[in-house]
């Protein structure tokens, strides 16, 4: 006899009422090829981590917010904005430091150190970025307080999201997607105010006339912020973000990370009060770390890509040990290699010091190092030399020869500079230029923060050039400066062939 089970038929609906969490998992249920979002409904837990990551959450907002604000007090006609990105004169300012274009080699620098930072802070302590300073996380942060204040915590707005419509819902709703687009909008507006003067352009904005990119960057970054912090959520980073899966070449079995400690917890279940403890483990498979967990996992199937180590369900499990009076860190920032050994009956072992995370101090170190002597030996006044191609050298008529030179003088100060400039490598040459009297040395005041462009002609008198034995000869301008001296090659082009 064969008997053939249909497990593609819909079983019955349940008899009886239904929970919020039951008609929430129905409304998710996929309904064509790609599976709806199942909403999370994150509960607020206290504790020390949620403290910290509000004191991070406070300070990272006032500096994005404030940081377009403070001035910087520069000479002229600069701006006087401590921290600006000015494209229209190709700047980067930042307090008493200032970058060209040509410099974007310490852009590239500031990256990798960045970068390298990074790699090192995971491979120690995980995905501290992830649940601590990375922006997606910041802002998700604070339009759940936001969603809290209109709707209440979890089980409340689970109820509402399954409550029919009401004006009560309506009010809630609407203020809190209000508050969020106001939230949006000044995330955008922030933004802009670090390209552009702040108190300038914050006059300009409303009435129309700021510059067109400002105005488009604002609508862009206020439309990411409300969909991306308000309603995707999680899903920027578990399918968005490329993080979660860089990391895992980073960690290894000594990376402390949120850990549910399984030697302790193991084996799990409910207990009373009055149970003893002997033979079982301290998880009572309450599930509050998974309902104060942003992301919806449980943290005691082990590290997941979803996890950004946030460590709320730290808190939320420690609030439960002291109520069941038993020692707090059942879950807590902990490396594979110690609960292994813990479960093998040996002691635990941290190793910080290992292959990879000296690879990335040391790496590190050695960028950080090329930064700092770059920066020392920036050059204030730099100066490049264009030798003219056409004519290459102008014959004078007592046999005498001339060539041609633009300096272009880069004074990257916030002062006015005064520098002598010398020509070497020609016998008896005479310097000039046009405009101005006298020779060698020649003495030229060079504006801040420009470019100055200047014309010289070098004139080498006929004894050097009939003793001359080639066509062109290796010269040098020397530029001297209150900072430094320096020499820039070029050549002396004779009009003789070899």
């Amino acid at each position: 006899m064969t008997i053939i089970i249909d497990r593609t038929r819909e079983r019955a609906a349940p008899a009886g009422p239904v929970s919020v969490a039951e008609r929430q998992r129905e409304k998710a249920k996929p309904k064509g090829l790609y599976q709806a979002r199942v909403p999370i409904y994150p509960k607020l837990v206290h504790g020390p981590w949620r403290w910290l990551k509000w004191v991070l959450l406070i300070a990272m907002l006032a500096i994005y917010y404030i940081t377009p604000w403070i001035r910087w007090e520069r000479p002229g006609a600069l701006p006087d904005q401590a921290v600006l990105v000015d494209f229209a004169g190709g700047r980067f300012y930042f307090f008493m430091i200032q970058l060209w274009p040509q410099e974007v080699y310490f852009i590239t620098g500031l990256l990798v150190m960045a970068a390298l930072t990074l790699f090192l802070v995971t491979a120690l302590f995980g995905r501290l970025w992830c649940g601590y300073a990375c922006p997606q996380t910041v802002w998700t942060d604070l339009y759940i307080y936001i969603e809290r204040m209109f709707e209440g915590d979890r089980n409340a707005r689970m109820r509402l999201d399954a409550a029919p419509m009401s004006f009560n819902k309506l009010w809630r709703k609407g203020g809190k997607h209000a508050v969020w687009i106001g939230v949006a909008f000044g995330t955008g507006g922030a933004w802009i105010f670090y390209f552009h003067d702040a108190p300038q352009l914050i006059r300009t904005f409303w009435v129309g006339t700021a510059p067109m990119t400002a105005y488009v960057s604002c609508a862009i970054l206020t439309f990411t912020t409300y969909v991306f912090a308000g309603h995707m959520r999680e899903q920027v980073c578990i399918y968005m973000c490329p993080w979660p899966r860089i990391q895992g070449a980073m960690l290894d079995d000594q990376s402390f990370q949120v850990t549910y400690r399984a030697d302790r917890g193991e084996p799990r279940g409910p207990h009373k009060k009055a149970e003893s403890w002997d033979g079982r483990g301290d998880c009572i498979d309450c599930n509050q770390c998974v309902v104060a967990c942003p992301m919806g996992i449980d943290i005691r199937n082990g590290a997941q890509l979803e996890c950004i180590n946030c460590a709320l369900c730290i808190d939320a499990c420690d609030e439960i040990m002291d109520r069941v009076e038993r020692p707090r860190g059942l879950i807590a920032y902990d490396t594979d290699a110690a609960v292994a050994a813990r479960c093998a009956g040996q002691k635990p072992k941290h190793k910080l010091i290992r292959p990879r995370t000296l690879y990335y101090a040391g790496a590190l170190v050695l960028v950080s190092g090329l930064m700092i002597q770059g920066f020392r030996t920036r050059e204030v006044i730099d100066v490049h030399v264009l030798r003219d191609r056409n004519p290459a050298y102008v014959q004078l008529q007592d046999g005498a020869v001339r060539n041609g030179y633009t300096l272009k003088i880069a004074n990257r100060s916030f002062e006015t500079a005064t520098i002598e400039i010398r020509y070497s490598g020609v016998r008896g040459a005479a310097l000039n230029s046009p405009g101005q009297s006298g020779t060698d040395p020649l003495v030229v005041r060079v504006e801040p923060n420009r470019v100055t462009p200047l014309r010289l002609f070098v004139t080498a008198p006929a004894v050097t050039v009939d003793a001359a034995e080639g066509g062109s000869q290796d010269t040098a301008f020397e530029i001297l400066s209150s900072e430094r001296t320096q020499l820039v090659p070029t050549a002396f082009d004779y009009g003789r062939s070899q």
